[in-house]
């Protein structure tokens, strides 16, 4: 493999990954832009001929990053991120309950868009 490229693409909500050129995996995420504010991750994806490779979890760290860096929270709705998380909990903080009830409700409202 060689290095793996990670790409925030904010407008479509897609933290995607690259070997190369080659589209290898992908967090799809939502913004909760009203109070509160936080970083959702919906799903996370890699290509089936590029599992096992870590870059599932580099996704998820760079998504935790990403957050930090904006002083938001992450709820982690999606499984592979939520086992994550738990597993790293010194880069993975827990998000406040509200935030985590506000996250699941606009995916609710919202089910088509993932």
């Amino acid at each position: 493999m060689a290095e793996l490229k990670i790409r925030d693409d904010r407008p479509a909500g897609r933290l995607e990954a690259f070997d190369g050129d080659t589209f290898v995996g992908v967090v799809i995420y939502s913004v909760l832009d009203d109070e509160p504010h936080a970083l959702v991750a919906v799903h996370t994806i890699v290509e089936e001929a590029h599992e096992g490779k870590g870059i599932a979890a580099a996704l998820v760290r760079e998504f935790y990053a990403i957050a930090a860096g904006e002083d938001v929270p992450v709820v982690p709705l999606c499984p592979y991120a939520a086992a994550w998380a738990e597993r790293h909990p010194d880069e993975a903080p827990v998000a406040p309950a509200d935030v985590v009830r506000a996250a699941k409700r606009r995916l609710k409202a919202t089910p088509d868009l993932w």
